[in-house]
């Protein structure tokens, strides 16, 4: 085999080209160097993709990873802002990484046919996860899983979202998403453990402004924290 048809992808870019279906039409954006997609190419999982960035210099070294790995024929190229240089027909599977949960939010806003029906969205928010949930409960959305992932010392969180509705959810879920007894994810006792930790600092920090506005805030965190704690107690539980 071609040495330039092998390598292998970080922890974090693979658990989206995990979640990412055989014969997908797939669009990758923020795409960047392009190695997911590449890759995805390269492994025979998809045919083809349709990668974006908004800046040319990211889109440049898209360009000169696929060129190396000879699969530039295979990907089409787009200089744009989200989704808005791509068309509803190009892409059934996108996956959105690399950037906060409110600037995806917003790529989504922008793009409502990635809600159509037989659509998959693979997003990693790098911040503002709890923004995003809540969001994607509130237009529509269905989480169908979340995949935790550790690179370094950073945990991160992998969702794979359909369209669909979901039943209510509480300010800690917004922050942790759901869990159920059984389910695969040896790193969520120290994800919840992680963002028990911040809730608390947060309600801290709160609690001691002076601010009459924050006083709802302090009480909002409060809830998130002592919701959090209840999850961690239940999932500490379901491992004895």
């Amino acid at each position: 085999m071609n040495r330039l048809r092998v390598y292998e992808l970080s922890p974090r870019l693979q658990s989206v080209a995990d979640l990412v279906p055989e014969g997908a039409r797939f669009a990758d954006v923020g795409t960047d160097h392009a190695y997911l997609p590449v890759w995805l190419v390269l492994q025979g999982k998809i045919e083809r993709a349709v990668v974006s960035d908004l800046r040319e210099g990211p889109l440049n070294r898209a360009r000169q990873t696929a060129a190396h790995y000879e699969v530039e024929e295979k990907l089409s190229f787009r200089l744009c802002d989200g989704l808005a240089g791509i068309s509803p027909d190009e892409a059934d599977t996108i996956s959105i990484a690399g950037m906060g949960g409110e600037t995806i939010a917003e790529i989504l806003t922008a793009a409502p046919w990635a809600g159509q029906e037989g659509r998959r969205l693979i997003l990693q928010p790098m911040t503002a996860q709890e923004q995003l949930r809540a969001w994607l409960w509130d237009h529509g959305f269905r989480i169908r899983q979340e995949v935790l992932t550790q690179e370094g010392r950073t945990v991160y969180v992998t969702l794979l979202v359909v369209p669909g509705e979901e039943g209510p959810y509480t300010p800690a879920e917004a922050w942790a998403g759901r869990q159920h007894q059984g389910m695969d994810a040896p790193l969520r006792g120290q994800y919840l453990e992680k963002l028990l930790r911040r809730a608390e600092a947060a309600a801290a920090g709160v609690v001691r402004s002076s601010k009459p506005e924050d006083a709802a805030r302090a009480k909002e965190l409060e809830e998130v924290a002592a919701g959090l704690r209840q999850m961690r107690e239940e999932w500490n539980a379901w491992q004895l």
